[in-house]
């Protein structure tokens, strides 16, 4: 049989490939993007007692109404934006899950969609499948900053969305307070629609938490991702949310109801719970993030990678270019292979990539798999 792909380019993600490579050779995986510690006991304690208690059957399409409410209360208090929990909250099987239908429900063929390079890698196949075409513009190294006015250059006739990422992954910068201005003049003034990735929103270091929520007429145009799997250590659960207007909401659960229909109602009840009883633990995750960071770069002290700020998500850059003058995908291969550390490339990320040498290592690790990694990575 002869298949004519929807995605011809598209192959098994970066991320499988460096991890099933990290286990193959037994090297440390600061590759992929998972916490390689526990849970909060009191999380998975109140996961088991609803498992237990029978919450085991569907949960109603857009989520129990105890954990949008929670998220109606945290949004409110990080940000000052009061929403309505029954018409603007989605829960979604991870955040991957409400890009896509974010996407899906409001893309047409034909319609465009900027995205801002290195891009997560699930963007551009949701667009393709959609119909839309992509206009990609880098984020050029070391500072990784946006120019909008090249932004605002490239809106054509069709373009009706852009996607953005904050804190972003992979290059673990955040937007300040002018570039969300930015992003909403430009999004208001050229009616655009808004997609913003902000799974990393609660692990920001040095600097105060920021958000599409914070400004009205951006919020008012904008799909707004979060993932409980990135705020509480579970990317197992692959539990997210989209908040967006009522009138948007509509239109996703539209498609959302056709590709998850609801999520798993256990962990929503004790997500409910920890939000609630345990709200504080989302306020400390900076801190608790930020230890790591520093835990790792410390530790790195004396190698000869130059590693990059990282002002939020929790991941940071590393400039090789003093170690090899090879490709970045080849040499992470060549570290997890002949070195023990695994790490991601970042050029997989880019349409067209600049000319650097830059891999990306994750810290969400026990202290000790950081230094065990750091150890490896000086004696390079």
């Amino acid at each position: 049989m002869t298949i004519n792909s929807k995605l011809p380019h598209v192959g098994t993600t970066i991320f499988s490939v460096m991890s099933a490579l990290a286990n193959e050779h037994g090297a440390i995986n600061l590759s992929q993007g998972f916490p390689d510690f526990a849970a909060s006991k009191y999380l998975l304690e109140r996961l088991n007692h609803h498992a237990i208690s029978g919450r085991n059957q569907y949960a109603p399409m857009n989520g129990i109404p105890e954990l949008r409410e929670a998220i109606g209360d945290l949004v409110r208090e990080c940000y000052g934006r009061q929403i309505n929990p029954d018409s603007e909250v989605t829960l979604t099987s991870g955040a991957t899950e409400a890009l896509f239908v974010a996407v899906q429900a409001v893309i047409r063929p034909g319609d465009n969609v900027i995205l801002l390079d290195p891009a997560y890698d699930s963007y551009e196949p949701a667009i393709t499948l959609a119909g839309g075409n992509c206009t990609r513009l880098a984020l050029l190294p070391p500072h990784y900053q946006p120019d909008w006015q090249q932004i605002e250059d490239s809106i054509k006739p069709t373009t009706r969305l852009i996607m953005v990422n904050s804190p972003h992954n992979p290059t673990a910068t955040a937007f300040t307070d002018k570039d969300w201005r930015e992003l909403e003049r430009i999004a208001e003034k050229h009616n655009l629609l808004v997609i913003s990735d902000e799974v990393y929103e609660h692990i920001v270091f040095e600097r105060d938490r920021n958000s599409a929520h914070r400004y009205p007429a951006l919020a008012a145009r904008s799909f707004v991702v979060s993932s409980f799997g990135k705020t509480f250590h579970v990317t197992g659960w692959k539990l997210g949310y989209c908040v967006a207007p009522a009138a948007l909401s509509e239109e996703f659960r539209k498609v959302h109801q056709f590709v998850t229909f609801t999520s798993f109602t256990p962990a929503q009840y004790a997500v409910a719970d920890m939000l609630v009883e345990q709200r504080a633990t989302v306020h400390e995750l900076a801190d608790f993030y930020q230890q790591k960071r520093d835990c790792f770069v410390e530790a790195m002290q004396g190698s000869r990678f130059k590693l990059l700020s990282s002002a939020g998500t929790y991941f940071v850059l590393a400039d090789y270019s003093e170690l090899s003058d090879e490709n970045d995908l080849d040499y992470c291969q060549r570290l997890t292979r002949e070195h023990g550390v695994a790490a991601i490339p970042l050029s997989v990320f880019y349409e067209t990539p600049p000319e650097s040498r830059i891999v990306r290592f994750c810290f969400a690790k026990r202290e000790q798999t950081l230094i065990d990694a750091a150890n490896r990575l000086k004696a390079l």
